[in-house]
């Protein structure tokens, strides 16, 4: 693992002393895509938090190599959905900063990841007025417009249809063409396809690396 950017090594972690992974060993290369699979439950939401760093590792440790800069897509939940903040204002905050205001390089990747992921007409609507595919896509756009090395990814393609998705996978690709790394947790085959390796956690807590 000596290349990698992100690792978890000898992870576990439990809810309410109820281990829910054990044993994880996963490494993350610049330009790579890794595919967590597994049955609801499994833990690969799980899996993304501690490789964000939100939650901590019950056992082993996940290392970030110094200025690895993350984004996180979390399921959708009622919490998000329920926010007042409009289209425009949810993606923006993939590029928000406490240290400067947008630039003007931020206002063109924003307007960008917007458009082509065809939100842009919706700018001032908020997320609640939203149809589930429209916010799954601002959401989508909010993790995308940032100049991450690494994107963790849970189901994101999950609430839309055939065209959205195949727009969501081009994003991605070409993410990964400038170095990016991506991590994703899904349970659709034609995006695990497009991964470098799948991980699959089998609900027993440990887990198998597959490569192609």
């Amino acid at each position: 693992m000596g290349s990698d950017i992100l690792t978890a090594e000898n992870v576990g972690f439990r809810y309410a002393d109820v281990p829910v992974l054990r044993h994880v060993d996963l490494g993350v290369a610049s330009g790579a895509v890794i595919a967590l699979t597994g049955a609801n439950g499994s833990g690969k939401s799980t899996l993304l938090h501690l490789l964000a760093g939100v939650a901590q590792p019950a056992e082993g440790c996940v290392h970030r190599r110094p200025g690895t800069r993350l984004a996180l897509l979390p399921q959708r939940t009622s919490d998000i959905d329920a926010t007042p903040l409009t289209v425009a204002e949810c993606v923006q905050i993939g590029r928000f900063t406490l240290r400067r205001r947008l630039s003007r390089d931020d206002r063109a990747a924003i307007a960008q990841i917007m458009q082509r992921l065809d939100i842009a007409h919706l700018a001032r609507q908020r997320l609640r007025e939203l149809s589930g595919g429209q916010r799954q896509r601002t959401l989508i756009a909010q993790a995308l417009v940032q100049d991450a090395d690494v994107y963790l990814l849970d189901e994101p393609t999950a609430a839309l249809d055939t065209h959205s998705r195949q727009r969501v996978h081009e994003l991605l690709a070409e993410r990964v063409a400038t170095g990016a790394a991506v991590v994703v947790a899904s349970h659709d085959p034609a995006e695990t396809a497009l991964a470098d390796r799948t991980f699959h956690l089998d609900g027993t807590m440990t887990s198998t690396a597959i490569a192609r």
